[in-house]
C-alpha cells in the first residue's frame, strides 16, 4: 500500500516534520510519485518502528544513521548490523541490570517505611 506524508504521519504518530528530519538525515527514503510528492510504503512503516524503538532503547542518532546505510547496503551489511545490534543489546543488558538494582534498593526501602507505619499505628 502508498501512504502520502500525512497518512504516513498518522500512521507512525511522528509529525510530518519529523519525517522530513529523517530523511534530511538519511535514516528513510521515500518514493516519489509521477507529482514528484512523497509516498510510503509498508515496508517504511516496518522500518519506522524499528527506528523508533532504537531510539527508545537509547541507541544515538548517529548509530541509527549507520545502520540506515549499511541497511541500504543490502545482504553485504548482514554481518555488521547484527553485531551493532548485539552490541546495543549488550548495552542494554547492562542498563536492565543497574535498573534492577536501583529498583531493589527502592522495594527496600519502601519496605522498611511500610513497616514503620505499621508498627507505628499499633502503637
Amino acid at each position: 500500500m502508498e501512504y502520502s506524508i500525512g497518512e504516513f504521519s498518522k500512521l507512525t504518530n511522528l509529525g510530518i516534520h519529523t519525517l522530513r528530519y529523517y530523511e534530511h538525515e538519511n535514516l528513510i527514503t521515500p518514493k516519489r510519485n509521477s507529482n514528484n510528492r512523497r509516498y510510503y510504503s509498508d515496508k517504511d512503516l516496518v522500518w519506522i518502528e524499528f527506528i523508533k524503538r532504537l531510539k527508545d532503547t537509547g541507541m544515538p542518532i548517529k548509530q541509527i544513521q549507520h545502520y540506515a546505510k549499511l541497511r541500504a547496503e543490502g545482504d553485504l551489511s548482514l554481518n555488521e548490523r547484527m553485531k551493532m545490534l548485539t552490541m546495543h543489546r549488550e548495552s542494554l543488558n547492562e542498563q536492565i541490570k543497574v535498573l534492577q538494582k536501583h529498583l531493589a534498593k527502592l522495594d527496600d526501602k519502601i519496605d522498611f517505611y511500610h513497616h514503620e507505619i505499621e508498627r507505628i499505628a499499633k502503637e
